[in-house]
């Protein structure tokens, strides 16, 4: 494997701010010029009102070793994203990778809380950003991605098939939102495969997002200070394996061998023997089913 595989290669990155978006950074040390999208930029922030933007993914990007660019971008409004994709088509004429990373609903659904109870225009707002976005980007940067045999689509959530099918994932509007963007994966393969490109579903596990650091009051670099109250997080990864995962699925010249199939961060690391930033490999979707929801006490061995 070339020391960067995705030289020359295009990827667009929607919803790349911060969390699993901004860990997809690590195409960028394969080479690739990334294209990150988001509605919070030095400029302006959006309505989670965080300090994380998409101009630092891009810096981060060009920093790892690609070429980052940041293109703010409301992924709800079709004129914006066809915009988006007609400047990728005049500046680059390709679009190697598509990831649709685009979620923000952190704030917007509670807990155990049944659909009836639910506040209805959250609910509502989380399924057109988890789910609308999604669409409205698929269905305009699909075309230049069929331009070039072999593209790839990457639709991130959370949890995987298998571990979804069987449990209530927190609310009514988290779980359908989760649920669709894995069917998406699977009916994009349906359509893709035939063309040439292939789909993916791909879930982070307990994902060590910058939201998720400040909900525990730690950083990255102290964050198992959590585990005396949450032992189980010590199966948690940073947001930069899972980044790991999308560089390798990218520069797999047999990738279509996952068209349709979900994911995750962890069993990928088993397939392409990457790791996480400090050498491990976590594989949280095996150890929750196996250790934490089993009601097993928190131990990672075997684990990572």
């Amino acid at each position: 494997m070339p020391e960067q595989p995705l030289k020359g290669k295009v990827a667009l990155v929607a919803g790349a701010t911060r969390g699993a978006g901004r860990g997809i950074a690590e195409l960028g040390a394969a080479g690739a010029t990334v294209y990150v999208t988001g509605r919070t930029t030095r400029a302006r922030r959006s309505a989670y009102d965080r300090p994380e933007t998409i101009e630092d993914t891009a810096d981060l990007v060009t920093e790892a070793g690609g070429h980052g660019v940041a293109v703010p971008t409301d992924h709800l409004d079709p004129a914006r994203v066809r915009t988006l994709v007609n400047r990728i088509t005049d500046e680059q004429g390709r679009l190697d990778v598509l990831v649709n990373d685009i979620w923000g609903g952190e704030t917007l659904f509670e807990w155990d809380t049944p659909v009836w109870e639910h506040d209805l225009d959250n609910g509502l707002r989380l399924l057109r950003l988890a789910v609308e976005t999604h669409a409205i980007t698929s269905h305009h940067a699909l075309p230049l991605l069929l331009r070039t045999p072999g593209g790839l689509v990457v639709e991130v959530t959370d949890g995987t098939a298998d571990y979804n099918r069987d449990r209530y994932r927190n609310s009514f509007f988290y779980d359908l939102a989760k649920a669709s963007v894995l069917r998406m994966a699977f009916a994009l393969g349906h359509e893709l495969g035939p063309r040439g490109a292939t789909a993916v579903a791909l879930t982070p596990g307990w994902l060590r997002s910058e939201i998720m650091l400040d909900h525990f009051g730690v950083r990255e670099e102290n964050w198992r200070d959590a585990l005396d109250r949450v032992p189980h997080f010590a199966i948690s990864e940073t947001p930069r394996y899972v980044g790991r995962a999308v560089a390798a699925l990218a520069a797999d010249p047999d990738v279509a061998r996952f068209n349709g199939q979900s994911l995750s961060s962890g069993g990928l690391a088993q397939v392409y023997g990457f790791t996480d930033l400090d050498g491990s490999r976590p594989d949280a979707w095996r150890y929750l089913v196996e250790v934490q929801d089993a009601g097993k006490p928190a131990d990672t061995t075997g684990y990572r």
